[in-house]
């Protein structure tokens, strides 16, 4: 799920933090790929009038056509990818994946009603949301990946945390998820959109997120900024009701913990007008954020190799109904990755050098001007809008 309206306050409050670029400007770079994730954008992804790929058999085939081809086109833009699939999730995950079943099943009877009363738009909408991941979509994945040579690990438990610790360790550039709550697990380096913009109809660019300039941009610690996710909505955590992305800040900056504020509303009880979940673990969920169960970097040993063409041929040809010439084509292009050698690259030969306080309090009020600025305009258009509408007819 990731982090409610994260994104939409950190490109206001820190933009700095944020840099749009092409694939190609990732080039040189090793990266951590949250697998699941991935395979899930690749079911939705993927498909042929509205419904999944699948072969003769009727096995789908979305979620490797995807990985194959998306992952060779990584290569082709210089980038090592390494794939990191989710392992037992944790307890307090528990509630959160009742939720998701019990809406996939909702969706289940709404595509099946769709079918027999609805329009084309109407049965694909339901049909992706009764899209999940299954145990066998990860094994033939986990198969594909090590014919064609490319590494992968399975994390303890959550995979965007085992992808940051591998980012923070240094044996790769990034971690790369659409979910936002990879930074709450202390990536450097978030990226999101990779595996979209491997698409040949990609829209949206790569997005890369700093997270040492979105706390500085905000002027918050790690530990502030994981209670503001955890206050936006995470995994571990319902919602407050009145509490929206700008409200989470405020609340953050005026008590300066998610602690002291909890504290508030319950010393104010009814008074207060906020209303706390009957269950909320918000302690529970930041330990989660701040020491998740990963494998320490140093420990994790990974390798590119040269891919193994017979054994893609017999797997995605005889197996799962590939075009043979596309298959062998795509394995040739990965062993030429392999055997390439990257061009370094030219920020590697330059230190950054650490802002001065005074360079941090002057960018703090740019951030702050800028977001004033900003909602002085919004209220200029939406008082310009009521105007428009009051204005009685037939008046100049």
């Amino acid at each position: 799920m990731g982090i409610k309206g994260l994104y939409s306050i950190i490109s206001e409050y820190a933009p700095q933090s944020v840099k749009q670029c092409e694939i190609k400007h990732q080039f040189g770079r090793k990266i951590a790929i949250d697998a699941s994730m991935s395979l899930y954008s690749f079911l939705i992804a993927v498909r042929s009038g509205g419904e999944m790929l699948t072969n003769e058999s009727g096995e789908t085939t979305s979620h490797l056509m995807g990985l194959f081809y998306r992952t060779i086109r990584m290569v082709d833009n210089g980038i090592k990818p390494l794939y990191v699939f989710d392992g037992k999730p944790p307890t307090l995950k528990s509630g959160e994946l009742a939720k998701r079943t019990a809406r996939k099943a909702e969706a289940a009877e709404a595509h099946e009603e769709a079918k027999e009363t609805g329009t084309a738009e109407e049965i694909e909408k339901f049909s992706r949301r009764t899209v999940r991941v299954t145990r066998e979509h990860n094994e033939e994945a986990r198969r594909l990946l090590k014919l064609m040579g490319i590494p992968y690990l399975e994390a303890p438990t959550e995979a965007e945390a085992q992808c940051a610790e591998l980012a923070r360790s240094g044996k790769v550039f990034a971690a790369a998820s659409e979910d936002m709550d990879t930074l709450c697990f202390n990536t450097p380096i978030l990226i999101r959109h990779l595996t979209f913009s491997e698409a040949r109809n990609a829209k949206e660019p790569v997005q890369e997120l700093d997270l040492g300039k979105v706390l500085e941009g905000m002027d918050l610690t790690r530990e502030q900024f994981i209670d503001l996710c955890i206050l936006l909505g995470c995994d571990y955590c319902d919602t407050i009701p009145k509490v929206g992305p700008k409200t989470a800040l405020e609340i953050i900056r005026k008590y300066g913990s998610l602690d002291k504020f909890v504290e508030s509303v319950k010393e104010e009880g009814e008074k207060s007008k906020y209303t706390l979940p009957e269950d909320y673990p918000y302690e529970q969920a930041r330990e989660l954020f701040i020491n998740p169960e990963v494998k320490k970097g140093e420990e994790c040993d990974f390798k590119w190799e040269a891919p193994d063409v017979d054994g893609l041929v017999s797997f995605l040809v005889t197996e799962k109904g590939f075009n043979e010439d596309r298959v062998r084509s795509g394995a040739a292009r990965l062993a030429k990755g392999v055997k390439s050698q990257q061009q370094g690259r030219l920020d590697s030969f330059f230190q950054t050098i650490p802002k001065t306080e005074e360079e941090k309090k002057a960018l703090k009020r740019k951030n702050e001007e800028k977001a004033a600025e900003k909602n002085k305009k919004k209220k200029l258009e939406q008082k310009a809008k009521k105007a428009a509408k009051a204005k009685p007819k037939g008046t100049a």
